[in-house]
C-alpha cells in the first residue's frame, strides 16, 4: 500500500502522521511512503531523516494526496485538505466530527473511508488511541491555567501552588477519566488545593484511593458543579461521550458565580467543549474572556508539545496502521471488531451512531461497509 504523510497545516500544528521510525515498520513490511516536505520539522525529523527511514519525499501537499491510498494525519483534514480526498482512499487520523457539521458534510461528499483515532475501542471499553493526548493535555491543562491565571494575560493574579503563610489556588477539575486525572496529577504536584469532580462511584473511588488527602472527590451534580467554580481560581474541562459532542456543564449564568479572573479550560473542545462559552481557540491566540472569565479553548493541545505527543500517539496508531496496510481496511476492521468502531465515513455514508445522532444523520451499520 501507498501511505501519504501530509504536512499538517491547522495554527500551530507541529506534529506529523508517522514519525520516522514508523516510516522505517511500514516500509519494512514491503509498503510504500510518501511525505510531504518539512511535515517533520516539528519533531526534529528532517527530510532525510524520512527519506533514510525508507520514505519518498513529496513537494507539495497536493502531490501526497493524489498519489496516496492512505492518508495517515493528526489533526482533523482542513477544507482544503477535504477538498482533495477521494472514494476509496483511507483516512486515517483524528476527526471529532460531532460538533462539526462541515467537515463531516466535506467527508461524506469527498467518498473517503475515513477511521478516526478518537473511537477506536479496547477490549476494556477505553479509547486507547485517545489516551496518550488526553494525557498530554490534562498535564498541559495546568500549565495553561496556571499562565492564564497570571495578571498579565487577564487573570487573577493567583500562583497555584501558593507560599508559605498564603493559600494555594483553587482548581476544580469537571470529569475523573485521562484528562481529569493528569489535570489533577499536575495540579497536586504543584501544591494546589484540587477537587475532582465525576459521575462514576467506581472513578470517586479510584481517585480518591490514589490521591488520599491530596486532592478531594465530588459525585457530579449540577448543584454541586456550581457551588466548586464559584470558589475556584481555575476550572478544568475534562469531560468525554465517545464520538459525541460534549454535555454543557457550565453555563454562560453560571459565570457570574465565579471570581473575576478566574480561569476556565476547556480540554473538550473538540468535541464542542463543555462550557457553553466555549469556542475553539489557536496556540496564536488562546485565550479570550466573557464576562470576566478567561476562556482557554486551543483545539490542539499536544500541538505545542509536538515531539512528545507525535511519538506518544505513534506507538498507538502504528500497529493499527500497519494492520490497515498489510490487510486492507474491510479485512483489518473484520479482524478487529475494536478498530472497526473507528470507522466514521464510508462511501458517502456516516457509521458511527454518536456523529449520526449529533448531526442528524442515518447511520449505515459499519457491518455494511465491510460486506464487500
Amino acid at each position: 500500500m501507498l501511505i501519504g504523510v501530509p504536512k499538517e497545516i491547522k495554527n500551530h500544528e507541529y506534529r506529523v502522521g508517522l514519525t520516522p521510525e514508523s516510516v522505517s515498520e511500514l516500509v519494512g513490511r514491503g509498503h510504500s511512503v510518501q511525505v510531504e516536505t518539512g511535515a517533520g520539522i516539528g519533531i526534529g525529523a528532517d527530510d532525510e531523516a524520512y527519506r533514510t527511514a525508507g520514505a519518498t519525499i513529496g513537494a507539495t501537499a497536493a502531490e501526497i494526496f493524489e498519489a496516496a491510498e492512505m492518508i495517515v494525519k493528526v489533526k482533523e483534514p482542513q477544507p482544503a485538505e477535504c477538498a482533495m480526498l477521494r472514494p476509496g482512499q483511507i483516512l486515517y487520523t483524528y476527526l471529532h466530527l460531532a460538533p462539526d457539521p462541515e467537515q463531516t458534510k466535506a467527508l461524506v461528499a469527498s467518498g473517503v473511508t475515513a477511521i478516526a483515532y478518537e473511537t477506536v475501542t479496547s477490549p476494556t471499553g477505553t479509547l486507547p488511541l485517545l489516551k496518550p493526548m488526553s494525557q498530554v493535555a490534562g498535564r498541559m491543562s495546568i500549565q495553561a491555567g496556571a499562565t492564564a491565571l497570571e495578571k498579565a494575560h487577564g487573570g487573577r493574579g493567583v500562583l497555584l501552588g501558593g507560599v508559605p503563610g498564603v493559600q494555594p489556588g483553587k482548581v476544580v477539575v469537571l470529569g475523573g477519566g485521562v484528562v481529569g486525572f493528569n489535570a489533577a496529577q499536575m495540579a497536586v504536584g504543584l501544591g494546589a488545593d484540587v477537587t475532582i469532580l465525576d459521575r462514576s462511584p467506581d472513578v470517586l473511588e479510584r481517585l480518591a484511593t490514589h490521591f488520599e488527602s491530596r486532592a478531594k472527590t465530588a459525585y457530579s451534580t449540577q448543584t454541586r458543579i456550581a457551588e466548586m467554580i464559584a470558589e475556584a481560581d481555575l476550572v478544568i474541562g475534562a469531560v468525554l461521550i465517545p464520538g459525541a459532542a460534549a454535555p454543557k456543564l457550565v453555563t454562560r449564568a453560571d459565570l457570574a458565580l465565579m471570581k473575576p479572573g478566574a480561569v476556565l479550560v476547556d480540554v473538550a473542545i473538540d468535541q464542542g467543549g463543555c462550557f457553553e462559552t466555549s469556542h475553539a481557540t489557536t496556540h496564536a491566540e488562546p485565550t479570550y474572556e466573557v464576562d470576566g472569565i478567561v476562556h482557554y479553548c486551543v483545539a490542539n493541545m499536544p500541538g505545542a508539545v509536538a515531539r512528545t505527543s507525535t511519538y506518544a500517539l505513534n506507538n498507538v496508531t502504528l500497529p493499527h496502521a500497519l494492520r490497515i496496510a498489510d490487510l486492507g481496511w474491510q479485512a483489518a476492521l473484520r479482524r478487529d471488531a475494536h478498530l472497526a468502531n473507528g470507522l466514521n465515513v464510508w462511501n458517502g455514508k456516516i457509521t458511527c451512531d454518536a456523529v449520526a445522532e449529533a448531526l442528524g444523520y442515518e447511520t449505515t451499520p459499519v457491518s455494511e461497509a465491510l460486506a464487500g
